[in-house]
């Protein structure tokens, strides 16, 4: 007579609903821990809101583009430098030296609040800010008017 093999008992086990309960558990807990945990990192790394209303700003969009285009037709030109002490310097051509400069630096997490920043013409035709920034990666949002015309734009500071 034929001996049955010891190992074959343990490979002819029944696949039970204990089994598949466990397969389904494992399963779906996977999914939601890895929602979850994109879910924290993607509140914690949103800076805020765009606009309060999105409504109120898409029937003010058309304006907004109006004011762009306007604005691309000065012809200005800036470039925005952050120097070692803090200080921003804007390199512009074809703005007048009587124009108001001014810029909102803006983190681009929002993980700093937002600061306004003044700027002096210098002898040498570029812009000075009156105040430092802390060191750290900042958008400038730029406007500049002059005799009633405004320019406005975004620049990056790394």
């Amino acid at each position: 007579m034929i001996q049955p093999d010891p190992r074959a008992s343990k490979l002819n086990r029944r696949f039970t609903g204990k089994h598949m309960t466990g397969i389904l558990v494992a399963g779906f807990g996977v999914v939601i821990a890895v929602n979850f945990t994109m879910a924290a990192l993607a509140s914690s790394s949103f800076g805020g809101v765009v606009v309060e209303n999105s409504y109120v700003a898409s029937q003010k969009f058309n304006g907004w583009l109006d004011k762009a285009q306007a604005s691309d037709t000065l012809g200005y030109t800036v470039t925005a430098l952050l120097r070692a002490d803090g200080k921003v310097v804007l390199t512009t051509s074809g703005v007048a030296t009587g124009a108001q400069v001014i810029a909102t630096a803006r983190h681009p997490l929002g993980h700093q609040p937002d600061r306004t920043l003044n700027f002096v013409a210098g002898p040498d035709g570029a812009w000075t800010s009156t105040a430092a920034l802390p060191d750290d990666r900042w958008t400038l949002r730029l406007s500049i008017t002059d005799r009633g015309r405004e320019w406005r734009g975004e620049r990056a500071l790394p």
